[in-house]
């Protein structure tokens, strides 16, 4: 049976890396949502984050760091990657940069990429990495293609048979996984849109172009299919169906609401920043309601909204068993 421990617990960050040195796998808490942590050196441990959530090993994890100090140890770092590095860590950005020789990090981490996608966390998942000093692999604490993790419950249900730990943080305050970028001469790509609007790199002067490449998967959350209920969705629904539970936003129902199995709203005031902290939370309580088809109220596209209309699209994309989100 998993261990659990709250994160105000004396002793919980040591008892985190104790268990990381020793090769086992640990659920943490992060700004933006659990992860299911192994020291990122460790091939054998890599290895058990991908058995543990059924995850192909041609999809990359991000190496998640105490600092640029520890970071620049691990990838080449240009100009731009430096001045995005230093405004938003720690925080919930990701540098996918060129791989140094050498590096420590197990290949699987990389899967098979010449290039590295690393981030700085807050809170006690930096602590964590501090007192290992050494880079953690972590991505979302679920089984692949599923909803990501935003509390220890989420994580206990779905993976507590698989793992030594659960640090029981409370609700992640950010409640989706990081921006993803790579950089390109004086301007970044887009890889997976989340935790950063795009709006906050811009204003630094930075041009984002959107759209991968279509060569490798070089980080998380670039597979078509993610994030998946059991339930299907129906996105930008302007009426509910017989039957249909509702993910509603916003003040106003679309039409039928009245009349929905279940109905749960990302933010009643239209607050991107709530709704985005409610996305997989509620994704989790509607799926549990029972309903086979869930309909979603329109979400605007700016702001944090492009991540969240990112992630509602990827679980509403046709089921790929190949798929995973962190």
């Amino acid at each position: 049976m998993v261990r659990i421990m709250r994160a105000s617990d004396e002793g919980a960050v040591e008892t985190a890396a104790r268990e990381l040195e020793a090769g086992r796998l640990v659920a943490i808490p992060t700004e933006t949502v659990y992860g299911l942590a192994a020291d990122a050196t460790n091939g054998e441990a890599v290895a058990a984050i991908f058995a543990a959530k059924g995850r192909p090993r041609f999809n990359p994890l991000i190496a998640h760091v105490s600092g640029l100090e520890m970071a620049e140890t691990i990838g080449a770092f240009d100009r731009v990657s430096v001045a995005l590095a230093r405004h938003f860590w720690p925080g919930p950005l990701t540098l996918v940069v060129p791989l140094r020789p050498g590096a420590a990090v197990h290949p699987l981490v990389c899967a098979g990429n010449d290039t590295v996608a690393l981030r700085c966390p807050r809170g006690l998942a930096r602590q964590v990495i501090e007192r290992l000093g050494r880079p953690v692999a972590a991505p979302s604490a679920n089984r692949s293609g599923k909803i990501s993790a935003t509390t220890a419950n989420d994580v206990e249900r779905d993976l507590g048979d698989r793992i030594a730990l659960i640090v029981d943080g409370g609700p992640t305050p950010i409640g989706l996984e990081s921006t993803i970028v790579k950089s390109e001469g004086d301007a970044v790509r887009l890889l997976r849109p989340g935790g950063v609007a795009v709006g906050e790199i811009e204003a630094l002067g930075i041009r984002v172009i959107r759209g991968a490449t279509g060569g490798a998967i070089e980080a998380p959350g670039m597979l078509e299919s993610h994030y998946a209920p059991d339930a299907a969705l129906r996105l930008n629904a302007d009426t509910v169906l017989p039957g249909e539970a509702l993910l509603a936003f916003g003040p106003s129902r679309i039409a039928g609401a009245r009349d929905a199995s279940f109905v749960l709203n990302l933010s009643g005031t239209g607050d991107l920043t709530e709704a985005a902290a409610n996305l997989f939370s509620h994704l989790h309580r509607l799926d549990a309601s029972g309903a086979k088809l869930i309909a979603v109220e329109p979400v605007p596209h700016e702001g944090l909204g492009e991540a969240i209309n990112d992630r509602l699209a990827r679980a509403a994309a046709p089921r790929d068993s190949g798929a995973d989100n962190g």
